[in-house]
């Protein structure tokens, strides 16, 4: 027994003295760390352990987490104190890896992560490991020339603002770095140091671009405010540090998407491959990632920057596309009409055909108005003839009339008053059309346009989606899973999607510059439209949702069908204008008829005066009066029309055939209005089943899609049932995006066949439409 509680004692303690043999306790060197970075340093820290598992007790102190704010003395100390505490030192941040770097020998095993570009660190690209005792580090060979180089295919810059912080500038010369990495490009730059971020926003002055060349310490709430001073200034801007800088609002990046995982999982390895006796020296260096632009979509349109379409392959984007931060004006649909109306030019002109009817109509009534003309007139006659003529025609005379005529009943007048006050209500019906049709098209590009920003946002997501798909086809290929086929076919799958998000950037352009063309704003003209739902408090104020309600009901549906039609044929104005068209004829019929017996009556008096008179035969001979100066005369006339060749007869004709034509267009339009009311109601009913069918579908196919795209990667499927889910998956996103859209604009055109729309009625008028509903039900 006491053999037995020996060896248990004897176990335990070599257990112990192993353990504690095998025990390597891990320190960290910061520039400085906020709570994001505490979170990712947990992160890190389990995943060291769980990498090394079992084969060695790794310790974490937080004593051993030392930060030196960027004070180079600090940076020393806390280096010489985890050499002396710690058996691996990791450091974080350009400024602790700078002051390691200048030791000549490294006692303890040391790996640096992060920091600055290879200009500054020396780090040369294709190194392969470090070569240095003790040491290694992980780097993805950022290069501020290539960061540039990327930054200038998107903007022509002449001046650049070179970011750093203020206590690096104390170690580095960044201004022979930066002259010598611009050198022939034609570009000026500036250092501008800071401490806190208004020491950069204080120094933008002049500049065209700004480069974050090193910018650690901001916080994101930092790089969003210095991305908003910016974008106000309209200074394009391209960060050399991180991704998520690009998500704060900062223009551009060629930096990987921040994949921690990589970098830790990395870390972990090289603490497993030293504590299974590697030297630091023999490890790979290099984290290769896809070098691709990242680009703040909204930035770019807030600054003003068009993309080059050129780029688009090699580019991510982030940011809200249903956001444009420049536009200078956002419509929602009644915004949009109202512009509409109010500025559309071919409305515009519409109305100029109104006031012109109504001229025609002033000039018809003109006929029954006297006319009063005046005359004045000098004459000289031969004196010779003066002379015989007995005082009747005298050598020099001056003499003048007013003649006053009036017509009392004309058959002729009277019909083109009637038809002239026919056709200006035909006018006016016509522009009601006009409006009817404005409106429409108003809803039709709001929506169309809607339907473009909801596809651009699809496309590019799908383009990522091919894009994270290439990834998982070239890993297969490397691990011998696939053939190159599946990379080269992904790669031509990323090109027609690449094309096909430029062509959903432009179809987006073509939308706005049709509403723009509708408003009469310059086709430059900066705006956006508004988010539309059957949730928004217009649709929900007009009860749009009610039109499901009844269309779903079988009881109600044709019920309501017939009175929809009941209500077009009341309200159309083409049946109006038809109307119209019609009395024109019929009067035209009358005038031809029975008219063309009628006489026409006027009334005309006449006024002479004769001002002077001289010259030979100016006297009359003796016992002849001469007439007075003044005298006046009245006529009455009666015309009465006998026989006027053909034409009355031939016009009679015209006017009954013109009748009978309108009277076949007016049944021909009814048919037409019932037939439109009942196609709309049948592609509403459609767009009704759209709405809920597509939430399925995008759900199912983006499950399935998740599904095959796991299983392409283990090998599982081939590509062509991942390409299948993906375009499966794609027409699912456009499909449920753009159902509630058409399910509006159907809605709408239900409306314009109406000769009305609901939701720019009142509420009373809106009211009595229920009302009449109602009562036809209970009709019918």
């Amino acid at each position: 027994m006491k053999k037995h509680v020996l060896s248990s004692i004897i176990w335990c303690l070599t257990l112990t003295l192993s353990a504690q043999n095998n025990a390597y306790n891990i320190g960290f060197l910061f520039d400085e760390i906020n709570e994001e970075g505490r979170t990712l340093l947990d992160l890190l820290k389990k995943e060291i352990k769980a990498v090394v598992g079992e084969d060695a007790v790794i310790l974490f102190d937080t004593k051993n987490q030392l930060i030196s704010n960027y004070d180079v003395e600090k940076a020393k100390t806390n280096y010489d104190r985890l050499k002396k505490n710690c058996d691996i030192i990791i450091s974080f941040g350009a400024f602790d890896n700078l002051i390691i770097k200048k030791s000549t020998n490294y006692p303890k095993p040391v790996i640096t992560i992060g920091g600055l570009s290879n200009e500054v660190t020396g780090i040369v690209g294709d190194n392969e490991t470090s070569g240095i005792d003790n040491l290694t580090y992980i780097t993805s060979a950022n290069s501020f020339s290539e960061d540039i180089k990327s930054f200038r295919k998107l903007v022509d810059f002449k001046t650049i603002g070179i970011v750093v912080e203020k206590p690096l500038t104390e170690l580095i010369d960044f201004n022979a770095i930066f002259t010598n990495s611009l050198e022939g490009r034609g570009i000026d730059f500036k250092i501008i140091p800071y401490t806190i971020p208004d020491d950069i926003i204080d120094n933008l002055d002049g500049m065209d671009a700004l480069l974050l060349a090193s910018g650690f310490s901001l916080k994101e709430s930092e790089v969003q405010k210095l991305a908003q001073e910016l974008i106000a200034k309209k200074i394009p801007s391209f960060s050399s540090l991180r991704r998520t800088d690009v998500t704060n609002g900062i223009l551009a990046t060629n930096q990987p998407e921040d994949s921690f995982d990589k970098f830790f999982r990395r870390i972990a390895l090289s603490v497993e491959s030293y504590i299974n006796g590697t030297n630091f020296s023999d490890l790979p260096v290099l984290l290769d990632f896809k070098k691709e632009i990242t680009l703040n979509f909204n930035t770019a349109q807030a600054i003003g920057i068009p993309l080059r379409y050129s780029l688009i392959g090699q580019t991510d984007f982030v940011g809200d596309v249903n956001y444009n931060p420049s536009a200078e004006k956002v419509y929602d649909l009644p915004m949009l009409i109202e512009d509409v109306l109010n500025g559309n030019l071919h409305l515009q002109s519409g109305q100029k055909d109104v006031e012109l009817s109504d001229q025609n109509v002033s000039s018809a009534k003109s006929n029954y108005l006297p006319l009063l003309t005046t005359n004045v007139s000098s004459s000289y006659v031969d004196p010779k003839l003066a002379e015989v003529s007995s005082g009747q025609n005298p050598e020099f005379r001056t003499s003048g009339n007013v003649t006053l005529q009036q017509v009392v009943f004309s058959e002729s007048a009277s019909a083109n008053i009637s038809i002239s006050k026919s056709l200006a209500k035909a006018e006016r019906e016509n522009f009601n059309i006009r409006q009817l049709d404005a409106i429409f098209d108003a809803a039709n590009a709001y929506f169309n346009t809607l339907i473009s920003k909801a596809n651009l946002a699809i496309q590019m997501r799908n383009l990522n989606l091919t894009k994270k798909n290439l990834q998982i086809a070239e890993e297969n290929y490397e691990a011998g899973h696939s053939s190159k086929t599946d990379v080269l076919r992904f790669r031509s799958q990323e090109a027609q999607n690449t094309q096909m998000l430029v062509e959903a950037i432009n179809r987006l352009s073509s939308g706005f510059l049709a509403i723009n063309q509708l408003t009469n704003n310059a086709t430059d003209f900066q705006i956006d439209v508004k988010e539309a739902t059957l949730n928004e408090e217009l649709f929900e104020e007009y009860n749009y949702d009610q039109f499901i309600e009844i269309l779903d009901s079988p009881v109600q549906r044709e019920p309501f069908i017939g009175f929809l039609i009941q209500e077009a044929l009341h309200n159309a104005p083409e049946l109006k204008q038809l109307g119209y068209n019609l009395d024109v004829a019929e009067r035209q019929i009358s005038l031809f008829d029975k008219g063309r017996y009628l006489p026409t009556i006027s009334l005309q008096g006449q006024y002479n005066y004769r001002f002077s008179e001289s010259g030979a035969g100016s006297k009359f001979p003796r016992g002849f009066l001469p007439p007075p100066d003044g005298s006046y005369d009245v006529r009455f006339n009666l015309t009465l029309p006998i026989f006027n060749q053909t034409n009355n007869l031939v016009k009679l004709q015209t006017a009954r055939t013109r009748y009978d034509q309108l009277e076949i267009n007016r049944s021909d339009l009814e048919l037409n209005i019932a037939a439109n009311i009942r196609n709309s109601v049948l592609n509403l009913i459609n767009q009704v089943s759209n709405i809920e069918l597509s939430k399925v579908s995008e759900v199912s196919a983006m499950e399935a899609l998740d599904l095959t795209q796991t299983a392409y990667s283990t090998g599982s499927v081939n590509i062509v049932q991942l390409l299948d889910a993906q375009n499966n998956y794609l027409n699912a996103q456009i499909a449920k995006a753009n159902a509630t859209y058409k399910y509006l604009l159907s809605a709408l055109e239900l409306e314009r066949f109406l000769g009305f729309f609901i939701l720019l009625n009142t509420e009373e008028e809106n009211a009595r439409f229920n009302q009449r509903f109602l009562e036809f039900l209970n009709k019918n």
